[in-house]
């Protein structure tokens, strides 16, 4: 079922959601704020996720040798030159945005907030970097601009996790979230298509998950296999198998009729830069994909939402008792 509320769309897009929300288009700014990883420099685990590149999952943000201010304004100006009007949304992607001291991610946050256009705020983090001091500041922050924090779950599996190195457990998750949203910051959450070892089911279980925690937004992210990672060296060792374009779209349409119709859908498939993606091949048409998805679902008449009946109160049990 394609709906007029979401713009024409079988599910609740971002763009639906901001021009409801600020009754205009909104673009968003991708900044690297200079952070690091605590996956990375041995506070929790060394090499970070198996699948991460070196710029730290933000290969289109901007150049952290720069500062918030011109970062922000190259961007802006290379986006003007597509779309002249409309507000702005700073979005600290790259690496671990709250894995500094609270003084450091003030002043970073500060500066972005502080540009023209600016009304809201997004930050990219691990759930074990929100402490209370952390919670505290992003409440702040979201007395001044809309925010939200996306969080990195990307599989419900702990036997998953440990084989990317995710190094947390599910438990650690709903931690985080529940701090977030007990101070009402709104969360997004990732998630992955095709991690090595992962049936279908597991990827739909991690949905059917989502749509049962309180969460405001979801990003379903084909794997992309890049050079220079240690997946790529894992698969060079020992090669898996990716998905099929047929069967992301698949996946991704069954997903989206389990999605929860207030859950807005914030991606559906990534990017991937050329020069550095092993496989799939096929992921790099990034709008073939979308519209094949789009097709798709209106052929099978799903809309978001549909069968989210069929699995209201899923609880995920394989980690070795309920969560």
């Amino acid at each position: 079922m394609v709906s007029n509320k979401w713009g024409g769309k079988s599910y609740y897009t971002l763009n639906s959601f901001l021009r409801e929300k600020f009754n205009e288009k909104v673009f968003k700014i991708s900044l690297d704020g200079g952070f690091s990883c605590p996956n990375r420099d041995g506070t929790v685990a060394k090499g970070g996720c198996t699948y991460c590149s070196s710029s730290g999952s933000g290969d289109f943000a901007g150049n952290r040798v720069q500062s918030i201010s011109d970062q922000f304004d190259d961007i802006k100006d290379m986006m003007n030159k597509k779309w002249s009007n409309g507000k702005l949304i700073a979005y600290f992607q790259a690496y671990t945005n709250t894995y500094a001291p609270v003084d450091e991610l003030r002043k970073k946050y500060k500066e972005a907030i502080s540009k023209d256009g600016v009304v809201g705020l997004a930050i990219g983090t691990r759930p074990d970097c929100l402490p209370e001091d952390v919670l505290d500041l992003l409440e702040e922050m979201s007395k001044e601009v809309y925010v939200w924090v996306e969080l990195g779950l990307q599989c419900v599996s702990d036997k998953t996790a440990e084989r990317i190195n995710r190094a947390y457990p599910l438990t650690t998750f709903e931690k985080g979230l529940k701090g977030l949203r007990d101070r009402g910051i709104d969360t997004v959450v990732h998630s992955i298509f095709g991690l090595p070892g992962e049936s279908r089911e597991d990827m739909l279980d991690t949905i059917k998950y989502l749509s049962n925690q309180d969460i405001q937004g979801i990003k379903i992210h084909l794997l992309h296999l890049m050079k220079n990672t240690k997946m790529a060296e894992e698969y060079e060792k020992e090669p898996f198998d990716f998905l099929t374009k047929e069967e992301y779209i698949d996946l991704v349409c069954e997903a989206v009729g389990y999605i929860r119709e207030d859950i807005v859908i914030h991606r559906l498939t990534g990017d991937a830069p050329r020069q550095l993606l092993i496989g799939p091949m096929w992921s790099l048409k990034k709008w073939e994909i979308l519209n094949a998805i789009d097709n798709t679902l209106r052929d099978r008449g799903i809309y978001q939402g549909m069968n989210f009946k069929e699995i209201k109160g899923f609880k995920y049990t394989k980690n070795g008792g309920e969560n």
